[in-house]
């Protein structure tokens, strides 16, 4: 025997009832199904509105009520075929409507609305939808709920007296109360919600969501096989998919995991749903109306072959923390019991308790519009310790969130909370208090309201609760190096997803004067039109824009030559964003700046890298790091950093004069826009001073030694000016050039560091250097080390080209997805 609870939105609206029907006609082929609906969906809602605008005496009731009366009328007409069954229903639903008519009446007229007749207001909901529903599908038997769920008054509320319920159900639905296979009918409905006092006899409920609570009572009180609560959703998902854009269904949660989830927002059921069926053993299944074939999730006492520590997050906006506080508190009993006694007698429901263990400080959560009536009466309560100064005013924190993480594994699992708070802290989230219970299967903690999105996201990802791992990339430059990146990263996003697990996102690119944004991402095929039409954007505005995202698992690439840009990177790490950067600028910078943007990386455990400051995508940097984190010393360092200057060198001969070749190098694009600061051996020198500081040393660009080979008055004026200039040039350097290759050696510009000092120059190198035989725009870097001072290690490649760079920067990001 089968129990089925369907939701509001499973009977509100004509294609849901019908698929109701479909459902429990298909259940009660194999056996007895009991059915318990709730009120058409939002009516409960329309009925205590309409209670609120009579009892204020406004006319506008009338209207609202004929709305509700219109809307089962239209259900009526379009479900119900038969024209006896029709009008045998109207003639049902009519009478109940003029009882409800004549109640608000009597509310309009004396402008009094008691519980009693709210309750007896909300029932008519239930009442409705149990008669549509047993009309509509044939053989079907309606049973009052009022008959058989008892209630009585407790500390001022309704509640359930079980064992009267148990042995009433009973009685109602089996023709022998001993036999669990007895039931009088195939399909029975019962309205849910609905109850009656046991004492006054008067109409009760058994609270929102009741009507989970009914089928759940049922269930248990009949030893049912099951139960399934049929909603709008396929189940408890990892979290709340409107935030989570990878949640997923649950298939399997212990009673405990759900009860967990269902009391910190997860609204799939109603809670007090789970004791009855838990004590009994009997499952529940979650499905959807809408979707019965999906598997849903099942709630049993035992997971087998559970493997994940961590079944799902939950979460509650709209915290309030108030914290009790005082000298006096500490080693004195009962202060806690003061607390709770004075919140429970006012009827404000406490769902979070952090104590401090010197006993000076309790911390409780309760909901926004809670907070100010229970910082009144805590006040109140304590109001002579806090005059004599023993104890503080309350101090309250509104703007919250409680996010709970879940999972009966989380005990068998050592390092569970170690991860959580460090995935958080990585991510610029502080926790402002938690709470462990002793059983380890919820750790609850509360964080600023505006990184609630953050925080389940990056613990959703962290936790393997996603399909994906998912980095949220922000581009700034769509040059040669950024436009290749985005190509690179468009053609490896399936590859990556399918072997990688790793989902990259482009949720921002920026240009000098257009951005675009979207949490979602961007489409790459399609981001040059997207761009076209955006706003303008400075870099405060793009600045702005991506901490203001304030999304996880955020890394923003500069892929520009910009210093704007660059002055950028401090609030970005200071706001736990990674920075990948292909510009110079920042690691060249004053020593001061270069250190800051290292040390507060490292503070917010967030990464800076610019492996492609140097070497485009040789593994130069890394490669120095790896290095001294092993405990080696950098002691020289000889490299040919420009691949501009060793194209230009290499093509020089007698038929391409100096000019052509930087003409040459500037239309391959190997070259800056401007070749002066390749000629000035500005990039080189940036780089060394990168390489230089990377190897342990304090350096300014300032200090470095400068041997160049074109005079200062080249580097004045225009651009334009410089181009018409430069063939002057060619004499001298062919002269010298022939003189060379009698004796048989090569140019190359060399970056030199030896023992902190440094200096760059134009070097002859002969036949038998391993610089001699660097081909087109090649870098290469030769390091002497504590290790490596005989024979020194070599890296040598590709030092130039927006391909190569931008592979490097891929690189960079790929190591970020890697930690």
């Amino acid at each position: 025997m089968k129990v089925l609870k369907f939701g509001g939105t499973s009977v509100g609206s004509v294609k849901s009832i019908l698929s109701l029907k479909s459902i429990v006609e298909k259940e009660a082929k194999h056996g007895p199904v009991v059915v318990v609906v709730s009120a058409l969906g939002g009516i409960t809602d329309k009925l205590l509105n309409i209670s609120q605008l009579a009892l204020q005496g406004n006319e506008d009731w009338k209207d609202e009520f004929a709305a509700v009366v219109e809307r089962h009328h239209q259900m009526i007409d379009t479900i119900i075929t038969d024209t006896k069954d029709r009008e045998d229903l109207f003639n049902i639903v009519d009478a109940l409507f003029e009882q409800l008519r004549s109640i608000y009446f009597g509310v309009f007229l004396v402008h009094d609305l008691s519980q009693k007749t709210q309750n007896a207001i909300v029932s008519y909901g239930e009442r409705l939808s149990s008669y549509i529903v047993s009309k509509l599908i044939r053989g079907s038997k309606r049973m009052n709920a009022r008959d058989f769920i008892r209630t009585e008054r407790k500390n001022g509320k309704h509640t359930l007296d079980s064992e009267l319920t148990y042995k009433m159900v009973r009685e109602a639905f089996l023709s022998n109360p001993e036999d669990d296979h007895s039931l009088h009918t195939r399909i029975s409905i019962v309205p849910g919600f609905i109850s009656r006092d046991k004492h006054t006899r008067e109409t009760t409920n058994l609270g929102r969501g009741g009507s989970d609570y009914t089928a759940a009572i049922i269930a248990a009180a009949l030893n049912a096989d099951v139960l399934e609560i049929w909603t709008d959703v396929d189940g408890f998902m990892t979290a709340d998919p409107r935030v989570i854009k990878t949640a997923y269904t649950i298939s399997e949660l212990s009673y405990v995991e759900a009860m967990e989830l269902c009391n910190f927002g997860a609204k799939v059921i109603y809670p007090p749903t789970i004791y009855p069926v838990c004590i009994k053993n009997i499952p529940i299944k979650v499905k959807n109306t809408f979707n019965p074939d999906g598997a849903g999730t099942t709630i049993k006492d035992t997971i087998e072959n559970d493997q994940k520590p961590i079944k799902g997050i939950s979460s509650i906006n709209g915290t309030t923390l108030i914290t009790v506080t005082g000298l006096s508190m500490v080693g004195v009993i009962g202060v806690n019991r003061r607390i709770f006694t004075t919140l429970a007698v006012n009827g404000i429901s406490v769902f979070m308790v952090s104590q401090a263990s010197s006993e000076n400080s309790t911390s409780i959560g309760v909901r926004d519009e809670d907070a100010a009536e229970a910082a009144n009466v805590l006040n109140e309560e304590f109001a002579k310790e806090i005059e004599t100064g023993a104890m503080y005013p309350m101090h309250v924190e509104s703007g919250l969130a409680t996010i709970a993480i879940v999972g009966e594994n989380m005990k068998h699992t050592p390092g569970i909370a170690g991860k959580l708070f460090g995935t958080l802290g990585r991510s610029g989230i502080s926790v402002i208090a938690c709470a462990q219970g002793a059983s380890e299967t919820n750790i609850s903690f509360v964080v600023n309201g505006k990184f609630l999105r953050k925080s389940l996201n990056v613990i959703h990802d962290s936790f393997f609760l996603s399909d994906y791992k998912v980095l949220n990339l922000f581009i700034c430059g769509v040059g040669t190096v950024g436009s290749k990146l985005i190509e690179q990263i468009r053609s490896q996003y399936e590859e990556l997803k399918e072997h990688s697990r790793l989902k990259l996102n482009v949720v921002g690119i920026a240009t000098s004067k257009k951005a675009i944004f979207t949490r979602d991402g961007i489409d790459l095929d399609n981001y040059k039109k997207l761009l076209e039409q955006s706003e303008p954007s400075t870099p405060e505005k793009l600045r702005d824009n991506v901490i203001g995202m304030n999304i996880f698992n955020s890394v923003f690439v500069d892929c520009t030559a910009s210093k704007e840009i660059s002055t950028l990177y401090h609030d970005f790490l200071e706001h736990n964003i990674n920075v990948i950067t292909a510009n110079k600028i920042a690691a060249s910078s004053a020593y001061d700046n270069y250190l800051l943007l290292k040390q507060t990386a490292l503070k917010r455990g967030v990464k800076f890298r610019f492996e492609t400051n140097v070497g485009a995508g040789l593994p130069i940097i890394g490669t120095i790091n790896d290095l001294r984190n092993s405990g080696d010393i950098i002691l020289k360092i000889e490299a040919v950093l420009s691949g501009t200057l060793n194209f230009i060198f290499n093509e020089i001969s007698a038929d391409v004069p100096f000019s052509e070749t930087v003409r040459r190098a500037k239309e391959q694009g190997y070259s800056e826009p401007d070749p002066r600061i390749d000629l000035s051996g500005k990039d080189v020198i940036r780089k060394l001073v990168i390489l230089t500081r990377e190897a342990g040393y304090k350096i300014e660009q300032e200090d470095v030694e400068k041997h160049l080979f074109v005079p200062d008055e080249y580097f004045q004026g225009t651009i334009d000016e410089f181009w018409k200039r430069l063939p002057q040039l060619d004499a001298d350097f062919e002269a010298r050039r022939k003189v060379l290759e009698q004796e048989g050696k090569r140019w190359r510009f060399v970056a030199t560091m030896e023992g902190g000092k440094a200096y760059v120059a134009l070097q002859a190198v002969e036949n038998g250097h391993p610089f001699y035989n660097l081909q087109g725009s090649n870098n290469i870097v030769m390091l002497t080390t504590e290790r490596y001072k005989e024979f020194p290690m070599l890296i040598q490649g590709y030092g130039a080209g927006a391909s190569v760079t931008a592979a490097g920067v891929f690189a960079n990001i790929m190591s970020i997805a890697n930690i």
